[in-house]
């Protein structure tokens, strides 16, 4: 995905983070966090950190978005993300076969769900495009537009996008295209333009 940012003057950088069974989902959240404040600290020179993240990554994606960065001792300047294919309740995957590596608890689940946080985002919150998969499973999609729906409630800039024949994977592997619609809407968002 890196050439197409490049090519329009957008550094890219993709993180990594402890997997289960590893890492638990805490430790997740908090590494995403601390990378997202290294990025800023070792760059300050930079003109805005755009958030992009595809399932599990959209979830983290979330998640960094309801950060109180003052513990992190930086203001990242997040401008806009971009959230593909994501969980933001965690608590249905208590009782799948998902949870037997992650262990989480009801509590955890709570915790690191997105969905508990949107009222406390605050106006200030960058533009959001949540984004599905035309094939995504159906609880991808209940969990995307309850969240894009959580989030117009409480006023924030949101908009929802369906990638028309796309599915849970290829919906993101194709971002090493110029003309396709995701790196063009990753592009406009980072150009500031208003149509995205």
């Amino acid at each position: 995905m890196a050439p197409p940012m490049v090519s329009h003057g957008i550094a890219v950088m993709a993180m990594d983070y402890d997997i289960a069974p590893k890492g638990d989902m805490d430790v997740m959240v908090a590494q995403v966090r601390r990378s997202i404040a290294a990025v800023c600290r070792l760059y300050p020179q930079n003109t805005g950190v755009y958030l992009c993240g595809h399932s599990a990554g959209a979830h983290l994606v979330a998640m960094t978005l309801c950060t109180d960065w003052s513990q992190h001792r930086v203001t990242p300047g997040i401008r806009g993300a971009v959230l593909v294919s994501g969980v933001y309740d965690l608590l249905p995957i208590i009782d799948t076969y998902v949870n037997d590596e992650l262990k989480m608890s009801r509590e955890v689940a709570l915790k690191n769900s997105p969905l508990q946080y949107v009222g406390s985002m605050g106006a200030g919150t960058c533009p959001m495009v949540i984004v599905v998969a035309e094939h995504d499973s159906p609880e991808f999609h209940r969990q995307s537009q309850r969240y894009f729906q959580r989030l117009k409630e409480s006023g924030l800039s949101a908009s929802y996008v369906q990638i028309d024949g796309t599915d849970h994977f290829d919906v993101i592997e194709k971002l090493s295209q110029e003309d396709y619609v995701l790196t063009q809407l990753l592009v406009k968002m980072r150009l500031g333009l208003s149509e995205i």
